[in-house]
C-alpha cells in the first residue's frame, strides 16, 4: 500500500477544489473524449461507449468527483510488427481519462522536456527525430568535411522496468510545485494518476490470443514477468507521457553533466553525437551507471552501437547516411508483410468496421512515414503490386500515394 504524505497547502487545495469546478472539470472530459475518439471511433469498444456517450461521460464524472472510478478490464495481445510486443488495450472509457490525464498534466512538463525528446509530443515524433539527428551529424561533422562519431544506446525492457513509486514521485514532486500555475485541480489529478500508475494491468485482464502468441517474447517485454510494483503497458496514452517523464532528468544530465550537445531520445532509443570516438566510449559505463543507482534501468549490452557517422545509423525506421535518408529494409519488409494480413482478411470474408479502420490505420502508419523521404516509386510499387483489389472496394488513396481514406458507401465487390 502507498502512503502518501501531503502538504498543508495541498488539502487547503482540496477543500477550495469541494466548492467550485466541478463543471470545467466535465468540459475537459468532453475534450478528452473527443480526443480520444479520434482514429478509434469505429471500433466497437468505441461505439458502444459513444451511443450513449452523454450518459456515460457524466457518470464518468461522477466516479471521479466521488472518488469511485476504478480502471477496467484490459486486453491483452500481442503483436509482430514492427517488432513483437505485448499490448494491454484499456477500455475506451479508461482511454478517456488518459487523455484527461495527458490533456491536463502535459503543458506542465512540456517546459521540462528538452526538446530533443522526440515521443509523444505535438510538432515533434519520428520524422523530426530523423531529421533532427541528420542535422545533428551535418553540424558535428561540419557538413561531412570533419570526423565525427555516433553512439547508439537502447534501455532492456523499458516500459516493464520502469519503478511505479518512483514514477509516481516524479510526477507527484512536479504537480506539487508547478500545478498551481494551470490552476488544475490537483487533488483529483493526483488520485487520478495514482489510480493509472499503480493500476496491475494483468490482473483479471482478457488474453485476446493463444498462448503460443507469446512463445519468442522475452520476459523483460511481458508485464506478466515484471518485477513487483515495476511495468507500464504498452499502449496507453498516459505511458508515452509517463516514459518522457521518467528520463527527463537523464535527458538534462546528458546535456549538462556529460557536455553533448548533440543528443535525441525516443522513448529508449537513445543517441549521442561527439567528434571524439574515445569519449563516447568513455560515456557506456557512465550512462549504464547513472541508469542504474537514479531510475533503476540497465543498457541492453547488445544494442550498443559506436561508430563514424559515414557508416550511417538506423533510428526510428529509417537508415541516416551522409546526404541522404532512407527507409530500412526491416521497414520495407514490414510493410510488405502488413499489406499480406491485410489481404488474408478480405479474402477471407467483408471486412466489418473496425477491420476497415485497422486496415486504414495500418497502411497509414507505413506511409505516413515513408511518404517524408524518396519513396514514391517504392510505395506506389508495393501497393499496386501487392494490395489485394478487394480493398479498393473499401478505402482509396489521396495526397499522392500518401494516405488511405475509406469509403463511406463501399461499392459492391
Amino acid at each position: 500500500m502507498v502512503v502518501l504524505i501531503r502538504p498543508p497547502c495541498f488539502y487547503m487545495q482540496l477543500s477550495l477544489f469541494d466548492n467550485h469546478n466541478e463543471d470545467k472539470i466535465l468540459i475537459d472530459l468532453f475534450q478528452a473524449y473527443f480526443d480520444a475518439r479520434k482514429n478509434k471511433r469505429n471500433t466497437i469498444n468505441a461505439l458502444a461507449f459513444e451511443k450513449y456517450f452523454e450518459a456515460n461521460l457524466f457518470e464518468l464524472h461522477s466516479e471521479i468527483i466521488n472518488r469511485h472510478y476504478e480502471p477496467r478490464r484490459s486486453i491483452c495481445f500481442i503483436v509482430d510488427r514492427p517488432v513483437k510486443r505485448e499490448i494491454f488495450a484499456a477500455s475506451f472509457r479508461d482511454r478517456v481519462i488518459h487523455h484527461y490525464i495527458f490533456n491536463c498534466i502535459s503543458p506542465i512538463f512540456e517546459t521540462r522536456f528538452i526538446n530533443d525528446c522526440y515521443s509523444c509530443r505535438k510538432g515533434k515524433g519520428t520524422h523530426y527525430g530523423i531529421s533532427r539527428i541528420d542535422h545533428f551529424i551535418r553540424s558535428c561533422s561540419n557538413n561531412y568535411s570533419e570526423d565525427c562519431h555516433i553512439l547508439k544506446l537502447d534501455i532492456k525492457g523499458y516500459f516493464m522496468a520502469m519503478n511505479r513509486k518512483l514514477l509516481y514521485d516524479k510526477v507527484d514532486s512536479v504537480l506539487i510545485a508547478e500545478g498551481h500555475k494551470l490552476g488544475l485541480s490537483l487533488p483529483l489529478i493526483h488520485y487520478l494518476i495514482e489510480k493509472i500508475i499503480f493500476n496491475d494491468p494483468t490482473k483479471n485482464c482478457i488474453i485476446k490470443g493463444d498462448a503460443p502468441d507469446w512463445h519468442g517474447l522475452p520476459n523483460n517485454k511481458s508485464l506478466f514477468h515484471a518485477m513487483p510494483d515495476c511495468g507500464l503497458p504498452i499502449g496507453n496514452l498516459t505511458s508515452q507521457l509517463f516514459g518522457n517523464i521518467y528520463l527527463t532528468e537523464f535527458d538534462h544530465f546528458v546535456k549538462r553533466d556529460l557536455k553533448i550537445k548533440y543528443y535525441g531520445r525516443y522513448v529508449d532509443d537513445i543517441i549521442l553525437i561527439h567528434k571524439n570516438k574515445e569519449y563516447l566510449r568513455t560515456l557506456i559505463p557512465i550512462v549504464a551507471e547513472y541508469l542504474k543507482k537514479n531510475v533503476e534501468l540497465e543498457l541492453h549490452p547488445e544494442k550498443i552501437y559506436l561508430q563514424h557517422y559515414t557508416k550511417g545509423v538506423k533510428f526510428l525506421g529509417a537508415v541516416i547516411k551522409p546526404y541522404r535518408i532512407y527507409i530500412a529494409n526491416r521497414t520495407k519488409g514490414n510493410f510488405y508483410e502488413a499489406i499480406e494480413r491485410q489481404n488474408e482478411i478480405a479474402r477471407d470474408h467483408k471486412p466489418s468496421t473496425e477491420e476497415r479502420e485497422r486496415f486504414r490505420s495500418s497502411m497509414n502508419s507505413y506511409l505516413g512515414i515513408m511518404k517524408h523521404y524518396k519513396t514514391y516509386d517504392l510505395r506506389k510499387r508495393t501497393i499496386f503490386k501487392n494490395l489485394s483489389a478487394w480493398w479498393w472496394n473499401y478505402a482509396y488513396l489521396s495526397g499522392g500515394i500518401g494516405k488511405f481514406a475509406l469509403k463511406h458507401k463501399p461499392s459492391s465487390p
